[in-house]
């Protein structure tokens, strides 16, 4: 994802593009000799079942090595913390079988790191990324540091690392569907299948053990696939623990209302609202049958069009307004603050990631104060969930980082640098 010249969508970015210069500074060094893998051919699947087309390899395709000294320097130049570096990397671009919302057959793409520290079996962490609209901005896509410095920052640290870029992004096929944890969790899961059964063709092997991260829109992900891997959707893999950063785990109680109520960022407040209503309105329908029903003109003739995953970020902020009430009708404002029908279900379903489970691992729950994106309410509200059912996760402070102007997405620099030292801490010496 380009460096940020306007505040990244929430979940993690939307970024405005910056100078070549910048982003050619940025890049990962590419290998001429990058090589396609085939794999199997898809074939239908259901939820979370270890069907024999979930998670197979269509491709996989080596980006780039960096030593460590270049992983510091090229983490450092974009803010992140390398403190935690200690080795060199390799990238791949795994493509992968999966299913879509409807679990009908697709593919769907991610990043691999697997650091450069002479082990045979490796521990994992799964990274999943925040918002963004825009299929290049993709962790295994970008060429900038921003989308894939987390995952490079733990691969770095001796883990081997999986970034999925989710449905519709990167090189997946189709549009992304925004928030919808089902989708996440199972593309994200299908990953680390693709992962072990690659990593063996490089004399490696995943040990099993997942540590689960994610960021604003990826914390929600994460804290899916920390459930589904505890509920046993893959046996050869098990949850060690959960550092989610970020996230807006309860929309209908803590965003909305503060999105509503103007304690958010007004641009980004407007983004998210025309990203969930039209996301949300293509996976579930029943939201609106025209644009114009939620969204004034202009904005109703290109809102679809913003969220199709072909615009870039810095156009589709450009194109919307500065407002919320220059954006939506008011039948657009009722179903935001009165939820009902396919929308009202969808926020039951994507709050089920904090009050529909008991997590068995150790949970660190990472925010920062004054988030202008994520309330912070959300994480009041997870812990609170998960105190309910007697799990006492910790809400981390993060501390006072800005990036581009904006502390949500300092967040994102400064919970990876807190929780790939407690990852690391928990096997010291492994």
């Amino acid at each position: 994802m380009a460096r940020p010249t306007t505040p990244h969508l929430t979940a993690g970015l939307l970024a405005a593009a910056a100078g070549a210069a910048m982003v050619a500074a940025a890049t990962v060094p590419a290998l001429a000799d990058g090589r396609a893998t085939a794999a199997p051919a898809a074939s239908r699947e259901h939820p979370y079942g270890a069907h024999a087309a979930r998670g197979k390899l269509v491709s996989a395709e080596h980006l780039g090595t960096m030593s460590a000294g270049k992983v510091r320097a090229w983490l450092a130049s974009d803010h992140f913390d390398a403190t935690s570096a200690r080795y060199g990397v390799d990238t791949y671009r795994l493509v992968y079988r999966t299913v879509d919302t409807h679990r009908r057959a697709t593919t769907a793409s991610g990043l691999l790191v697997l650091p450069r520290n002479g082990k045979r079996m490796l521990r994992t962490v799964s990274y999943t990324h925040g918002t963004m609209s825009y299929k290049p901005d993709a962790p295994s896509t970008t060429p900038d540091v921003w989308g894939p410095g987390a995952a490079i920052t733990y691969g770095s640290a001796g883990f081997a690392t999986v970034a999925p870029d989710y449905l519709g992004l990167g090189r997946g096929p189709g549009v992304h569907p925004w928030k919808d944890v089902p989708s996440e969790t199972s593309a994200s899961l299908d990953m680390l299948r693709a992962a072990r059964e690659f990593v063996p063709r490089k004399g490696r092997t995943l040990d099993g053990r997942i540590l689960v991260t994610g960021f604003s829109q990826g914390a929600s992900s994460a804290l899916g696939l920390a459930r589904a891997l505890q509920d046993g959707a893959e046996p050869r893999l098990r949850l060690q623990a959960v550092a989610p950063i970020s996230g807006g785990y309860d929309f209908r109680g803590a965003e909305l209302p503060a999105l509503l109520k103007g304690r958010l960022h007004p641009k980004m407040s407007v983004a998210y609202a025309s990203y969930l209503l039209t996301s949300w309105n293509r996976i579930h329908g029943g939201i609106y049958r025209m644009p114009a029903e939620l969204f004034q003109q202009p904005y109703a003739g290109r809102v679809e069009r913003y969220f199709d995953s072909t615009t870039p970020g810095e156009v589709m902020l450009a194109g919307l307004p500065d407002t919320l009430g220059e954006l939506l009708t008011p039948r657009g404002f009722d179903v935001l603050r009165h939820p009902s029908g396919t929308f009202a279900q969808a926020l039951r379903v994507d709050g089920e990631v904090c009050t529909a489970w008991t997590p068995r691992v150790p949970v660190r729950l990472y925010e920062i104060s004054k988030d202008e994106q994520a309330a912070n309410a959300n994480t009041a509200h997870c812990a609170a969930a998960f105190k309910a059912r007697g799990v006492e996760a910790p809400v981390i402070d993060v501390g006072d980082q800005t990036y581009g102007g904006s502390r949500h997405l300092g967040s994102n620099l400064s919970g990876t640098a807190l929780a790939v030292r407690w990852f690391t801490s928990l096997n010291p010496g492994r």
